[in-house]
């Protein structure tokens, strides 16, 4: 069983920390789409075969699927910002390695670490959540969210400049660059949080999920290489499915789990991260059609002819407008609900491909669908922490956050894999070269127009807006844990934390264990002592409270439905308590 507890006292909240934290998701997420502009180059600057030279990019994508659930989890333990500087010193290591080397195989080690640091995104909505007040988290973690797509898009042109105009190592100097600039600022701006989880990390359960990761995303990335019905690829899903199974029972029977499966199952995280693996999909299907379709020549009758940076410009609008929507999504939430903003985020991708199916004939209609579609899936991405931080208690956030990230990736890799099968079997060959048709990019699109759809579909099963929202009334920053409103709301306990002599404890950890044995609710103590925590249904439980200075107290109590208060007496270090 996991506790939280604090062992520090809360440093007052830089406005700083939001855009800090966003320029880090934003600094990680380019490392995705950095070297886009020079793939087709890559083997020849490599000197390796082509099929070698995917392995650049395969290798960020891998390490960054394992790094996501295993830094969250190690942020949950021994600290979110520290493992935030360690994601982004890992990555700027990488990016060195890689800056100094044409040598293949010292490149994909390079470009593995470089990916690693895609555990930042997950880590920083957890400090945002720690931190935060409830009035400005919502933009805050929309703005984390979408810092994915953010730095994917505005890498585009950003790299195909430097590509263009400078050695193509310029790059990874670049992103060493970002990422100092990035650990300095976290350095300066970004406190600690207090929360932590007690317990171990799991070696062994981080050691099954990376395997069973590694075993199902390598085939999908590899597939169209070495076929699709061929005994590797076969092997390798097979292996995946019986690892991950393996991995799913141990989990179930280890008391600190790297992934809470019990949590992951219920309704509204459960369709919430099905509902990102679609969102995935469908962010990485422009990436990949638009850029093509805009570089290539005028002669094919359906190419735009524009170069490299152009066609990056074309494309960044799709980055920025996800970017300027994290404060639409915070006011349509407010009022609405995240389930309600997933939907119309779904229902804007939806519009956006469907229209784009007859705007392919000049650059500037690609303009349009790549604003539309930034649009909705800015509302998506920034729907997605709030669905998750509302249903999993404080001290998982970190992990089941790192999850959901994996879950879009998987969805990109998904993408990836479909539409470079697609786009190859639907190409014409030209000389030799295999060129893309507009029917091989008008597929492309109808595949992200069903991706959608069936998201859609998944979101319409999440929790009715009051079960949805229920979790995130307990703790959405540690200032506001106490919130009145959240019993007047949802029904709980409340009541104060006080010492024996009958004084307030304030910030004191109170949790609510249900009879067995899980954690269903966490909070800390207002500067009154003052408490609350919903609960998810009726019935006994167990409170739990500690604070630095007092020894720690268990007490039994039993909520139906009534509005007693519940008073928490912490005993002095020494004295006797209750357990």
């Amino acid at each position: 069983m996991t506790h939280t507890t604090t062992q520090q006292p809360a440093r007052r909240t830089s406005t700083a920390v939001v855009p800090v934290l966003a320029f880090a998701g934003i600094v990680v997420a380019v490392m995705q789409t950095l070297l886009v502009p020079v793939i087709k180059d890559l083997p020849k600057l490599l000197g390796t075969a082509p099929s070698n030279a995917t392995w650049v990019l395969t290798s960020t994508l891998l390490a960054g699927a394992v790094a996501t659930p295993i830094m969250g989890r190690l942020g949950d333990l021994f600290g979110k910002r520290r493992m935030l500087l360690a994601s982004l010193s890992v990555m700027v290591v990488g990016s060195l390695i890689a800056g100094f080397t044409s040598d293949l195989l010292v490149m994909i080690a390079g470009r593995a670490l470089q990916g690693f640091a895609m555990g930042a995104i997950p880590l920083g909505i957890g400090l945002m959540r720690d931190m935060l007040p409830r009035e400005k988290l919502g933009s805050a973690m929309a703005l984390m969210s979408s810092s994915i797509g953010v730095g994917g898009g505005l890498a585009l042109p950003l790299a195909a400049v430097v590509a263009q105009h400078a050695d193509w190592h310029s790059l990874f100097f670049l992103a060493a660059g970002l990422g100092v600039v990035s650990i300095v600022l976290t350095l300066v701006a970004v406190p600690e949080s207090p929360m932590r989880a007690e317990g171990t990390f799991d070696v062994l359960g981080a050691i099954g999920l990376s395997a069973g990761l590694v075993l199902f995303l390598l085939p999908i990335t590899k597939g169209s290489d070495w076929g699709w019905s061929s005994g590797t690829t076969l092997g390798l899903f097979a292996a995946s499915a019986v690892v991950l199974v393996l991995w799913g029972v141990m989990e179930l029977r280890v008391k600190a789990p790297l992934v809470d499966l019990r949590t992951t199952v219920r309704r509204s995280v459960l369709f919430t991260n099905l509902a990102s693996i679609m969102v995935g999909v469908s962010f990485y299907v422009v990436s990949l059609v638009l850029p093509q379709l805009l570089q290539l020549p005028k002669a094919t009758g359906y190419g735009l002819g524009q170069s490299m940076v152009v066609a990056g410009l074309c494309v960044a609008p799709l980055g920025l407008t996800m970017m300027f929507t994290a404060p639409v999504y915070a006011r349509i939430s407010a009022k609405y609900g995240p389930k309600v903003t997933l939907i119309l985020g779904m229902l804007i991708i939806g519009i956006g491909y469907g229209a784009g199916l007859g705007l392919m004939s000049a650059a500037w209609q690609t303009i349009v669908i790549a604003v539309v579609l930034g649009a909705g899936i800015g509302l998506a991405y920034s729907s997605l922490p709030a669905l998750i931080v509302g249903s999993v208690p404080a001290s998982e956030t970190g992990a089941a956050n790192g999850l959901n990230t994996l879950m879009r990736s998987i969805g990109t890799s998904v993408s990836s894999a479909v539409i470079g099968m697609v786009l190859a079997n639907t190409a014409n060959d030209v000389g030799g070269v295999a060129v893309p048709t507009m029917h091989g990019f008008r597929v492309s699109f109808m595949i992200a127009t069903g991706a959608v759809a069936v998201g859609l579909v998944m979101a319409l099963f999440l929790p009715r807006q009051r079960q949805a929202t229920k979790p995130q009334l307990l703790a959405s920053s540690a200032e506001d844990a106490a919130l009145e409103r959240a019993h007047e709301v949802l029904g709980g306990f409340r009541g104060r934390v006080l010492n024996t002599d009958g004084d307030p404890v304030a910030r004191a950890k109170v949790t609510l264990i249900d009879r067995r044995g899980r954690q269903a609710g966490a909070t800390l103590s207002g500067e009154d002592g003052s408490y609350t925590l919903a609960v998810p249904a009726q019935g006994a439980y167990v409170l739990a409270a500690r604070a630095a200075g007092h020894g720690p107290l268990a007490s039994s109590a039993t909520h139906s439905g009534d509005d007693r208060p519940v008073d928490l007496d912490l005993a002095l270090p020494g004295e006797t308590v209750p357990a």
